[in-house]
């Protein structure tokens, strides 16, 4: 199970192409949201959740959170506490990670990036404290993957895929979307 949390705020293509793509892929993806199961994203668009925050399972099922950028999306993530019981369950289990935009800077305020190769939306570097900045789109260091912007949010959501299932599956979504 992946856990997708929305906080209002969010950037909408950074949250909706990852879950439309793993849910493509046959993976089970749970939309979390942040406060109330209605969210809003940072452009208007409102999103009715699958479940609330207060209701995530921390357990063997999950294999991946999600947290995808925006503002103030990301202050918002980061001030939740069941987003950050959920990133310390999934540090200490070896779960996946994914943060795209601003959203990795949740990961560097706690310590998680300082020797880990990174990447974020630009202006945010500083808030990594990560061992190197990554000159790629999506960069993955062992269970955490991080990725730049709301554009590359297709290129994100394959690699998420390509982790949790295979690059044979991941291939297979990319050219029934066609995706270059």
């Amino acid at each position: 199970m992946i856990y997708c949390f929305l906080a209002d705020g969010f950037e909408e293509m950074e949250a909706l192409c990852p879950i439309d793509i793993l849910r493509r892929g046959e993976c089970e993806v749970v939309t979390v949201g942040v406060g109330e199961e209605i969210i809003t994203g940072s452009h208007g668009v409102s999103v009715c959740t699958d479940i609330t925050a207060a209701e995530i399972a921390l357990d063997d099922r999950v294999e991946m959170i999600i947290l995808p950028g925006g503002m103030p999306g990301t202050l918002n993530l980061e001030k939740n506490r069941y987003v950050q019981q959920a990133i310390d369950y999934c540090a200490e289990q070896g779960k996946y990670i994914a943060a795209i935009c601003a959203a990795p800077s949740i990961l560097g305020h706690k310590g998680l990036l300082k020797d880990r190769t990174a990447i974020c939306f630009p202006g945010f570097e500083e808030q990594l404290g990560c061992k190197a900045l990554s000159s790629d789109y999506v960069c993955e260091d062992g269970n955490i993957i991080t990725a730049k912007g709301a554009g590359v949010a297709q290129e994100f959501g394959l690699k998420l895929l390509e982790k949790l299932k295979d690059k044979a599956v991941s291939d297979k979504i990319k050219a029934s979307i066609q995706c270059r």
